[in-house]
């Protein structure tokens, strides 16, 4: 780009000169010399000496800066066909050309007057005035075109001079018309692709996700018109070829004049300059564009994250709120009900975290622009979605602890009541016969068998057990009910002492007794008899 834009712009161009380029009083036909200087006409013009000067002098300068400056440096060859005309036409055109050619000149043609008188003028006006030309190259004067041949060959020389090279002055002004705007088509989109790119250079990526879609938008349409431009040139580039090449493709015998070749090269060379700046171009928009649409994304996962995040902080705020662990089994099972809410509550906030921060890392191993802005939220995200997983499962272990704490204590609470009835129920009259006291013994024995299945009979056991969740409250509570089962089972102990004492008087065996001697019966004497 930067190439086709500091070339050199030449001062003139065919459309700027038209009408006078049109009126052909001097021609670049295209043939060369034997070492390749090309060759500059000055036809038969009757008008020549009424030319402007600074039209003669717009022409010549156009003609000379066309051919190659290769092909330049070798030097002009000039022919000037008089054969019609006098001795005054011939000296004010070489007087003309002297003093205003602006090229490097070679050698100098003149065909001159083919009258007698004039052509005799003419050779002695030559001889004289030759020094006042201040040409410092030959002229020579020809009588005949094939005088000419002598010098040129005939191939070179259009068919008014005798040769056989083909010229169309309509159509060489149509080229040469089309050849230029092709340029000037190609140094405008150079200039609109530099302007364009410069643009995307100094813009300043947005901040939301809105305006950077709108900018993408804007600048994927501006590029998508410029590629058409540069479709149309391309194309425009390869029909002016095609019509330069016409005259080779029509007929295999013909060829291009080296000025013609000369066109080819120049729109073969503009077509190739198009071609890299396209190239260029397009390699920065892939660049540019991919800014771009990854600044879109990054737009799209901070107003995601946004989203996410205020919805993650008022789950973490909300479970911070469940910081009681019931006073009852009724309470606690209420508070776990709750908590599981919370939990599927919080489920779906949870995967898109979980999957926004796949989507970040994804970013990331794409080579994304903003990594140092991606992936400390990532690891944020990641965060908060195991802090409330672990904040989680540690309600559901306090909560847990807690319910089984609460059961234990009602049931400690409820086997007092349970002990204190069947104190109660055991009626003392019952519990005098032996029978009646072994019964209540074994009704008891089989009810403190129970007490072991309350775990409640170590004290400091349950403590331990409990410890984490022993508010003032529950602990308060524990020590009352385990206070109550103390003072229960101290109950039983002395019903079951009582009880035992009773069994034991019951049970006790009947010691035998000895007769006295008076008290002995008797045997009865047949005279006395004493009544039983």
């Amino acid at each position: 780009t930067d190439e086709i834009m500091q070339q050199e712009i030449r001062p003139l161009v065919a459309v700027d000169i038209i009408e006078q380029l049109h009126r052909q009083f001097a021609i670049l036909s295209g043939g060369r010399g034997k070492d390749g200087a090309p060759i500059i006409t000055f036809p038969e013009f009757a008008g020549f000496s009424d030319i402007p000067d600074e039209d003669f002098l717009n022409v010549v300068t156009y003609l000379t800066s066309i051919p190659s400056l290769e092909a330049a440096s070798i030097g002009f060859i000039i022919i000037i066909d008089r054969r019609r005309d006098k001795w005054s036409a011939v000296k004010a055109s070489l007087t003309r050309i002297a003093g205003a050619f602006p090229g490097n000149l070679q050698l100098v043609f003149v065909l001159r007057p083919s009258r007698f008188i004039q052509r005799t003028i003419a050779d002695i006006g030559i001889k004289l005035y030759r020094d006042d030309f201040k040409m410092k190259v030959p002229i020579i004067m020809l009588n005949s075109v094939s005088d000419l041949h002598g010098y040129i060959d005939k191939s070179q020389l259009t068919r008014e001079l005798g040769g056989t090279l083909e010229y169309g002055h309509s159509q060489w002004i149509h080229h040469r018309t089309a050849i230029e705007n092709f340029a000037m088509t190609v140094k405008t989109t150079a200039q609109m692709l530099q302007t364009f790119g410069t643009d995307l250079a100094e813009t300043e990526l947005p901040n939301d996700v809105q305006c950077t879609e709108e900018l993408l938008s804007a600048h994927t349409d501006h590029h998508s018109k410029l590629k058409d431009e540069l479709k149309l040139a391309v194309k425009q580039g390869a029909t002016l070829l095609t019509c330069i090449r016409e005259p080779v493709t029509r007929s295999a015998n013909s060829k291009l004049s080296p000025d013609e070749l000369e066109n080819v090269a120049t729109v073969e060379r503009l077509l190739a300059q198009l071609d890299e700046t396209e190239k260029a171009f397009d390699q920065f928009w892939t660049k540019h564009h991919l800014k771009l649409e990854q600044c879109l994304q990054l737009r799209h996962f901070e107003h995601d994250f946004r989203e996410v995040k205020l919805t993650l902080d008022n789950l973490m705020e909300a479970q911070a709120g469940f910081a009681d662990i019931g006073d009852s089994v009724t309470r606690v099972e209420h508070l776990l009900r709750e908590q599981k809410q919370l939990e599927e509550k919080g489920q779906e906030p949870l995967e898109k975290a979980q999957s926004l921060a796949l989507h970040g890392e994804q970013l990331i191993q794409n080579n994304h622009y903003a990594v140092d802005s991606i992936r400390p939220k990532c690891v944020e995200l990641r965060r908060i979605c195991d802090d409330f997983s672990n904040e989680t499962k540690k309600k559901y272990d306090i909560l847990g602890k807690s319910l089984e704490l609460h059961k234990q204590l009602d049931k400690a609470s409820q086997w007092c009541e349970a002990g204190i009835y069947l104190l109660a129920s055991q009626a003392v009259d019952k519990c005098q016969s032996q029978e009646g006291a072994e019964t209540a013994l074994v009704e008891i024995e089989k009810f403190l068998v129970t007490a072991k299945e309350h775990q409640l009979s170590n004290p400091k056991e349950f403590y331990n057990q409990f410890d984490m969740i022993l508010t003032p409250e529950i602990k308060a509570n524990a020590q009352r009910i385990l206070q109550k089962l103390e003072d229960v089972q101290e109950m039983f102990d002395k019903r079951q002492v009582s009880l035992k004492k009773l069994a034991a008087k019951q049970t006790r065996p009947v010691q035998p007794v000895a007769p006295h001697p008076e008290s002995s019966p008797k045997r009865a004497s047949p005279k006395i008899t004493r009544p039983a």
